[in-house]
């Protein structure tokens, strides 16, 4: 399994654009790419996706783990482009999408065979627990319902094995102490503390990092 980060507040390569917000690709064995979040702007998120050479019509489900703009900035922009992508919405984004198949995610829910969503916490986010061959790996938004929730609802999926996106307000390092992977992103507000305590642990985000799983 394959994440490409896409859209974030840092970029890792000179010719992509950073903003605030997110965006992660996931690609799979046999299986046509998923979109996680799609940032805060349209053209800057088509403009990294051209870059990295990620076609927006590959793709076949689009997550948003919750309605605020710097994660779903993008998607009318890629909607426009891609005629075929399943929808997994937060029961929280209030909004129509005539003639898409949408999901309106409130519990737990499983989207692929190694794809579950930890379904809506707090009835505000939901997160991504990806099976891998190392063990779960979470993907989140902003950790808006609490890390501690977040972590402790993707554990339901199998044993943790790391985390990557946005960690806003997150200070309890003590749930990380099991991991092997950190990845802090985008909203992350104790990132240098993060990699202090973590330091063999730690991998520094931005559009353009790839992270092997």
């Amino acid at each position: 399994m394959k994440i490409t980060i896409v859209y974030d507040n840092e970029a890792r390569k000179v010719r992509l654009r950073q903003g605030h917000g997110f965006s992660a690709l996931i690609e799979d064995t046999g299986v046509s790419p998923l979109l996680f979040d799609t940032g805060a702007d349209g053209p800057a998120l088509l403009h990294n996706m051209r870059e990295l050479n990620i076609d927006p019509q590959d793709i076949s489900v689009i997550v948003i783990s919750h309605a605020h703009g710097d994660h779903t900035g993008g998607l009318t922009e890629i909607l426009g482009i891609n005629r075929i992508a399943e929808l997994y919405l937060p029961s929280s984004l209030k909004r129509a999408f005539p003639g898409r198949k949408v999901t309106m995610v409130k519990g737990p829910v499983q989207i692929r065979e190694n794809i579950f969503s930890t379904g809506e916490l707090e009835e505000v986010e939901q997160s991504l627990a990806l099976k891998t061959n190392k063990g779960i790996f979470v993907l989140t938004g902003c950790a808006h319902p609490g890390m501690e929730s977040v972590l402790a609802a993707a554990a339901k999926f199998g044993e943790l094995y790391g985390i990557a996106g946005g960690f806003h307000g997150f200070h309890n390092f003590e749930a990380f102490h099991g991991l092997s992977l950190i990845c802090p992103c985008h909203c992350t507000t104790y990132r240098q503390e993060i990699r202090d305590l973590f330091k063999d642990r730690t991998l520094g985000c931005g559009a353009g990092l790839v992270i092997e799983l």
